[in-house]
């Protein structure tokens, strides 16, 4: 297997795109209600990147490289439907570019009632160590139900990692109820945000 230091890359200019593309794509002003119900004098839409031709990859790059930047070992990647899903699967190619083998998974909201009865998909995370991806979170609900889930199937959770940080007391709920790190690629005052 490939360590994470031998396909290093220089990170930088993928992270200046992503950033220019965020603020650019992404941020959207005016009053909002977000999905804990506070309001916001804007919203980030991540989808927009996540799901953007050329974003994609970035993201990808981005977030493999805060993984491996926190000294982590993992072997799937994946989060709580729909927000994570392009989050993973980004993941999961920027790895297989680099030569590396990291599966994606998603995780439904309740567990199935019918078929195999799943609440997570794709490539069995039992016994895995696993990061939790979202796009971005304001309360930190949509991870800890993805770290649960995960948990449930098995699969060791080392860190929860998202996007964009709110800085709105999702990192230090989820690491306190999680009890892993809380790691994120760009601040809300990076996107120039106050």
């Amino acid at each position: 297997m490939t360590s994470p230091a031998d396909s290093a890359v220089d990170i930088a200019p993928a992270r200046a795109r992503l950033l220019e593309l965020i603020k650019e794509l992404a941020v959207v002003r005016g009053k909002v209600t977000l999905s804990s119900g506070a309001e916001a004098d804007y919203y980030i839409d991540l989808r927009r990147i996540t799901l953007h031709h050329e974003a994609s990859k970035l993201v990808g790059q981005v977030m493999l490289s805060l993984i491996d930047d926190a000294g982590l070992e993992i072997e799937a990647a994946g989060g709580l439907t729909m927000g994570a899903d392009p989050v993973g699967t980004a993941v999961m190619h920027a790895a297989s570019d680099a030569g590396r083998a990291i599966d994606a998974f998603v995780v439904r909201k309740a567990q199935k009632s019918y078929g195999m009865g799943r609440q997570v998909e794709g490539p069995s995370v039992e016994g895995r160590n696993v990061v939790v991806l979202e796009d971005t979170s304001t309360t930190g609900g949509s991870a800890l139900t993805a770290v649960e889930g995960v948990r449930k199937a098995g699969g060791n959770v080392v860190a929860v990692a998202v996007i964009v940080d709110r800085n709105t007391g999702a990192k230090e709920k989820i690491e306190a109820e999680a009890g892993v790190p809380y790691l994120y690629a760009f601040s809300k005052d990076e996107l120039g945000l106050d």
